[in-house]
């Protein structure tokens, strides 16, 4: 049975593509490639589509049909903050209409299980330091919105018998599994944080007053490989659940790291110095933010099997590999 990946060729859909492969399974791609690349892929066969695009319906359920899909992991999906807060109508349709769009192609093919690419934007900035599926869920920008809303659709379509669906909201995504599966993008704190120091410039941290150890934030690190894993798992509980399941998982370490540990971490790792660059809070973030992910563990049977170290080390060896990246918009 072919599983179909959409945004196959990003990030994090390159792993799971690779784990995928690596399991034996056959893998079908759909990716616009605006931002993926196919030579991530291994061979994978890819449609070039815009699942947002209202046309991509009939490209989809057609793939699905002549490919003999019934799984499918969902990433195609925009996750840029600011860029959700300056076209929000436009996230709203990448994002919301996409995931419609791919469930409406789903139920015309007869594909029945949905793997959901959702993100602990949800929670909203929670006052919580470790924070269960059941929290409130407040989003508070138009990305964490409309990851919202794919979860309450993900719901409504398994409700109506449509599919069986997991949903996956993922913490602090960093490394790399292989070296040339690196994070292109300069949109994360690892990342920025590397691109700042191979540019000989001082990383900055906002923020040294807060109620943690060292008073700088934390969060909740977990390495894409062990996500990747947690997406493979996912598709065994889809393949396994009754009809009209619907289940919602975190996906992070359970242990929190700070702000200027990874920092410091990263300057022992390349040998880079630059000193660091301390700024005052910025509005909104919340002093620390830790996934519980005890229920993961107990339906899915999924533990993160990677330290923090071993993030770092993967991102810093696969940043090596791959010097090309998407300028950042901002610091860190």
């Amino acid at each position: 049975m072919t599983v179909l990946v959409t945004g196959g060729a990003g990030y994090i859909g390159a792993h799971v593509v690779r784990l995928l492969q690596q399991a034996g399974r056959d893998v079908l791609v759909v990716d616009d490639l605006s931002t993926g690349r196919r030579e991530r892929l291994g061979g994978a066969e890819v449609v070039v589509a815009d699942v947002a695009d209202s046309a991509s319906v009939r490209v989809l359920a057609a793939a699905m049909s002549s490919n003999g899909v019934r799984q499918v992991v969902h990433f195609a999906a925009r996750k840029r903050v600011d860029e959700s807060v300056a076209r929000p109508a436009w996230y709203f349709r990448q994002n919301v209409t996409g995931l419609a769009n791919v469930v409406e192609a789903m139920e015309t093919a007869g594909a029945d299980q949905l793997v959901f690419s959702s993100s602990a934007a949800v929670y909203g900035a929670t006052e919580e330091a470790s924070v269960a599926e059941d929290a409130p869920t407040v989003p508070v920008n138009p990305y964490g919105e409309t990851k919202l809303a794919g979860e309450w659709l993900l719901r409504d379509a398994a409700h109506a018998g449509v599919l069986r669906g997991v949903a996956l909201r993922y913490f602090n995504v960093a490394g790399s599994g292989w070296d040339d599966l690196g994070d292109p993008a300069v949109l994360n704190l690892v990342t920025m944080v590397l691109d700042r120091l191979a540019r000989g410039e001082a990383p900055r941290v906002f923020g040294t007053d807060y109620a943690t150890p060292d008073g700088t934030c934390v969060r909740d690190f977990v390495h894409v490989l062990d996500l990747a894993r947690a997406h493979v798992a996912a598709l065994e509980r889809t393949a396994a659940a009754p009809a009209g399941t619907c289940d919602v998982f975190n996906v992070g370490t359970g242990e929190g790291a700070s702000v200027a540990r990874v920092v410091q971490e990263l300057v022992r790792l390349t040998g880079i110095d630059t000193g660091v660059d301390y700024a005052p809070r910025r509005a909104g973030d919340p002093p620390s933010v830790v996934a519980s992910v005890d229920r993961i563990r107990e339906v899915l049977g999924w533990t993160a099997q990677e330290d923090l170290e071993s993030i770092l080390a993967s991102a810093w060896s696969a940043w090596q590999a791959q010097p090309a990246r998407t300028p950042a918009p901002g610091v860190v």
